[in-house]
């Protein structure tokens, strides 16, 4: 499928999706939003995929929403507007299959959302992050729901409420990214962990994401129902059953998908 301002490939079983509006900044606009849905969903659908990684083309992963497209509208439009900006936040936590973000140059805004909506990311030693609506008489009320959910009220609000801007070390520390690389060595560590993730059973990795994130938003007593019935479930896939005996015998496991 063609895409007007996102590139999409397929490296094995990896599929890597580019935010490509560099001359933008990989900012957010209408074309955008349905593409990088569209894409994730590409993605999901392919039974041959078991990990994405989403990156940024240019000098930046993404400076947020295009505010070229901001004046204007009435409350409708506003409304339609935003819910498809930030639409990637429900598709990725509704994707079966594991999202990572590889980050350089900034993350702010709506970029920054979107690292915080991935299930893991990556980000450069030079990369920064930053929730900057403030800065201009608005709020990222949007990009706060995965963000508040990825680094809790404190470190959330500050970023919400300053529009400062933290380094990759700082985002490293209160969660909003799992590690940082040297810059010329993002995608080999993107690649090397969406590698990992794709030699797990795919069925595990995908029963366990969902699980995760329908248990995550329900009570103590029926998350533990809800998860110890999931697992029940997944005991008797051929997979359990393969890679434990591969354990057992001291062998690599065939996945069997079922």
């Amino acid at each position: 499928m063609g895409y007007e301002t996102v590139l999409v490939e397929r490296k094995g079983h990896v599929g890597i999706i580019a935010l490509n509006r560099p001359e933008k900044l990989n900012t957010f606009n209408i074309p955008m939003g349905r593409d990088l849905n569209a894409a994730l969903d590409e993605m999901e659908q392919d039974r041959d995929i078991y990990a994405v990684i989403i990156r940024g083309n240019g000098r930046v992963f993404s400076a947020g929403i295009d505010i070229t497209d901001f004046p204007k509208k009435n409350i409708m439009e506003y409304r339609n507007w935003i819910s498809l900006m930030e639409k990637m936040t429900l598709t990725i936590a509704q994707m079966r299959k594991p999202v990572i973000t590889a980050v350089h140059g900034v993350a702010v805004a709506n970029g920054a959302g979107l690292v915080a909506a991935a299930d893991l990311a990556i980000a450069t030693e030079g990369a920064r992050f930053g929730l900057t609506a403030i800065d201009v008489g608005l709020f990222c009320m949007g990009p706060a729901v995965p963000m508040d959910r990825c680094v809790g009220k404190k470190h959330c609000l500050e970023l919400l409420l300053t529009g400062d801007l933290i380094d990759a070390h700082k985002a490293e520390r209160i969660g909003l990214v799992n590690r940082v690389v040297p810059e010329e060595k993002l995608m080999e560590a993107a690649m090397a962990l969406a590698d990992k993730l794709a030699s797990k059973s795919p069925l595990a990795l995908q029963m366990g994401k969902e699980s995760y994130y329908t248990m995550a938003d329900m009570p103590l007593e029926k998350a533990l129902l809800y998860s110890n019935e999931m697992f029940s479930e997944l005991c008797t896939l051929k997979d359990a059953e393969e890679g434990i005996r591969a354990f057992l015998e001291k062998r690599p496991p065939k996945w069997r998908l079922e």
